[in-house]
């Protein structure tokens, strides 16, 4: 009987440990072909460890993190488009909301959150849902706080927080002050900014939005620099192709308001 017992334990345990495994096998097999741009193969990978393991946060924050991706480059030309667009970045939403709710001491599960919320609010204008754009402001703030994640979702978290401050800055100060959005500050843009960079350093789409930030305020000179910092970055993000096309417009843009 006791070595009946003590074969069930050694047999429970080995399970146990083989899920771990397999949970860590699948989130790195998704992980590497998401740096390979492979959104659709990163899904199907992500979904298959979110059906074995529904109570894994690491998963959920990944499949939030991919659909947002898939989201960004879904086409929107009908209203067909937009209402399958909006419910990729619904469905984000809600994974990064389970992610929070299974693990709320981790910064990255509030960074993706507060990445769908943004791309909820793009979408309907961030000026008709104030709302949600507090709630983005809420969880930049609260994944710096918690201070966890390392270098890479802190410096995403800061340049998150960055470009929701200039872009609800744009808006006349008075105005947005009616709607609940008179918090945002382009000077902590600015700092944001700084930060973000500070933290990672190889970040091209950081150095795009800030010299955009920069641009607004006619501060020509410093944005050609981040501009041409931004040049030298590689290829992290599936979109940096077409980012250094943008930037090469704008250098060329800068430069004829310095001459």
């Amino acid at each position: 009987m006791k070595s009946g017992m003590i074969s069930i334990f050694i047999l429970f345990f080995a399970f146990v440990s083989l899920q771990a495994q397999t949970v860590e096998e699948l989130i790195s097999e998704g992980d590497a072909a998401y740096k390979m741009f492979d959104n659709q193969g990163a899904l199907k990978i992500f979904e298959k460890a979110d059906s074995l393991f529904p109570d894994n946060w690491e998963v959920k924050w990944r499949l939030s993190r991919t659909l947002v991706d898939i989201g960004e480059h879904m086409p929107s030309e009908t209203s067909d488009d937009e209402e399958a667009q909006i419910k990729v970045y619904e469905r984000a939403l809600a994974l990064a909301e389970k992610a929070v709710a299974l693990n709320d001491k981790e910064s990255v599960n509030y960074l993706r959150r507060a990445i769908a919320n943004g791309k909820i609010a793009l979408f309907k204008g961030v000026f008709s849902v104030a709302g949600v754009v507090n709630k983005v402001k809420a969880d930049c703030e609260k994944s710096i706080q918690l201070n966890t994640g390392g270098n890479e979702v802190q410096g995403t978290t800061h340049y998150v927080f960055a470009r929701t401050h200039s872009k609800i800055s744009e808006k006349w100060a008075p105005a947005r002050s009616v709607i609940g959005l008179g918090w945002a500050d382009w000077e902590v843009a600015i700092k944001e900014f700084q930060i973000a960079l500070e933290l990672r350093p190889e970040f091209m789409m950081v150095y795009l939005d800030y010299a955009k930030a920069l641009m607004r305020e006619d501060l020509f000179k410093e944005a050609l620099n981040q501009l041409e910092k931004g040049l030298k970055c590689p290829h992290i993000d599936e979109d940096d192709s077409a980012r250094v096309e943008e930037i090469k417009t704008l250098i060329a843009e800068v430069k004829e308001e310095l001459e």
